[in-house]
């Protein structure tokens, strides 16, 4: 076949004339890398996506975690600190071990509590099990009343705890973080 001007000359692959290709079918040797390179590339893609969302909720957890701990961090500082309980010193160190009995423990809420802006302690964490828990305790709560002892502070409250009988049940004027005013009845616990 003689080419013209005219007609242009076949690209290689493209001549009919050829053998080994279909007259109707287009020969394309590059298509099979090309659909590799594609495919690659999207799973590349949704790889990196996954990871990205996954390390942004991991880092939005831990950062929501290290806010929360600073905020539970800064109530507990502004609480007064509690004194350990004392406990009965040996008479004779050369008699080995004492078998004496310690000091009684105190009765306890299982809360922890801060000062209120205003008159009352504040219940910034209720223990679960524990006798506020269970007397209906929760965070937000202002203690105002512990029995006949008014709260006006956290040492109030932590006062009036300590010099309660565990297991005798006491009446707790709360307000709530809602506004309303309740009553509650509570039975001190006994730290262990």
């Amino acid at each position: 076949m003689e080419y013209t001007a005219l007609r242009p000359k076949a690209m290689p692959g493209q001549d009919p004339r050829e053998s080994g290709t279909a007259p109707g079918a287009p020969h394309r040797p590059h298509a099979v890398p090309r659909r590799a390179r594609r495919l690659r590339a999207l799973l590349l893609g949704v790889f990196a996506g996954t990871l990205l969302v996954l390390t942004g909720v991991g880092i939005g957890t831990v950062g929501a975690t290290v806010i929360g701990l600073s905020r539970l961090a800064e109530l507990r500082h502004q609480a007064p600190p509690v004194a350990p309980p004392a406990r009965a010193a040996p008479t004779d160190p050369a008699a080995g071990p004492s078998h004496a009995p310690a000091a009684a423990p105190g009765a306890t809420l299982g809360v922890e509590v801060v000062d209120a802006e205003k008159a009352g302690a504040l219940v910034v964490g209720v223990h679960v099990p524990g006798p506020g828990y269970t007397a209906g305790l929760v965070r937000g709560d202002v203690v105002l009343q512990f029995g006949s002892a008014r709260v006006d502070s956290a040492a109030d409250l932590a006062r009036a705890v300590a010099g309660a009988r565990p297991g005798r049940q006491v009446l707790l004027t709360v307000r709530h973080s809602s506004g309303g005013y309740q009553q509650l009845t509570v039975a001190p616990g006994v730290v262990t």
